[in-house]
């Protein structure tokens, strides 16, 4: 398998998740997808050979700015400006967004702010239509929307006030040592929307009811992952440092793959040529859409 890095794809099983039937994995090298799950238990070999080609224009790149683009692009692209991160910060209504058809069609948009397990409670934003995926690249083994609103902006603004209470952040490390005690994430939401009633009221206000609303129908997902050994000690690889890393595959959680030898993070490393290698005959490989955000 030959080519160059793509965030790996995910999906739900036939079925529904547990853990004799987890998610399932495909490596993405250009357009082509390769189921993943199957190698499990196997040597592989991931090696970079030396070129990064950038997402959007193709151009030659010493360097990956914001999970695959080249540096102009990362400048001007905006999808990798500030306010993907903080969308709270968006600039729109001043007349200075980079793209305004990127806008319209990415950033004023429904989204759903959600709470997940990863590596203990988190607050978190994403379209709907990118559920469960999101929750899935961020390795949850619970997740649960809480609130609806009509733009991203929107849900920078809701997102901030949660994080007074809860974190933002998915602590890796913990996260791929599967160390998740069940949580009853609807009670937690319950008592988070209360005791932020004061911080959200003026944002509907502000907004119109319309615009911001709970979700106090929706259920738990829970997510299991194909993983046969989690790692005691989590052990970084990076393919700038060591360009070919090779080891039997323990398991893949987030958009990590999980070695013998430790683990690395496929997305840090986007637009990577890149060479796989097993013992066992490469799978056939799927054509299929991408999705980076």
């Amino acid at each position: 398998m030959h080519g160059f890095l793509r965030k790996m794809s995910s999906q739900l099983p036939t079925g529904g998740c547990n853990p004799q039937n987890p998610v399932q994995y495909s490596l993405r090298l250009n357009d082509e997808a390769y189921p993943l799950n199957e190698y499990i238990g196997q040597k592989v070999t991931l090696k970079h050979l030396g070129t990064i080609e950038c997402l959007e224009c193709g151009r030659a790149s010493k360097k990956s700015f914001s999970q695959g683009y080249c540096y102009p692009c990362f400048k001007k692209l905006a999808q990798c400006d500030l306010c993907i991160v903080s969308p709270e910060r968006c600039h729109f209504d001043q007349g200075t967004c980079r793209d305004a058809d990127f806008a319209a069609n990415f950033c004023m948009q429904p989204h759903i702010v959600y709470l997940a397990n990863s590596s203990g409670i988190k607050v978190g934003i994403t379209r709907p239509e990118n559920l469960p995926t999101r929750w899935i690249d961020q390795g949850a083994v619970q997740a649960l929307p809480v609130m609806s609103v009509m733009t991203r902006q929107q849900s920078g603004f809701v997102e901030v006030a949660f994080k007074k209470l809860v974190s933002d952040k998915t602590h890796w490390q913990k996260m791929l040592r599967g160390e998740n005690e069940h949580l009853d994430l609807v009670t937690i939401r319950d008592e988070l929307l209360a005791e932020l009633k004061p911080d959200l009221d003026p944002l509907i206000h502000r907004f119109g009811i319309q615009a911001i609303q709970p979700i106090l129908d929706a259920e738990v997902q829970t997510l299991t992952y194909p993983v046969e050994q989690y790692p005691t000690k989590v052990v970084s690889l990076n393919l700038d440092k060591t360009p070919e890393i090779s080891g039997t595959l323990l398991g893949i959680k987030g958009q990590y793959l999980i070695f013998d030898v430790g683990v690395i993070n496929l997305r840090r490393f986007t637009s990577y040529e890149v060479e796989v290698t097993t013992d066992a005959p490469a799978p056939a490989a799927q054509e299929g859409q991408l999705s980076l955000l």
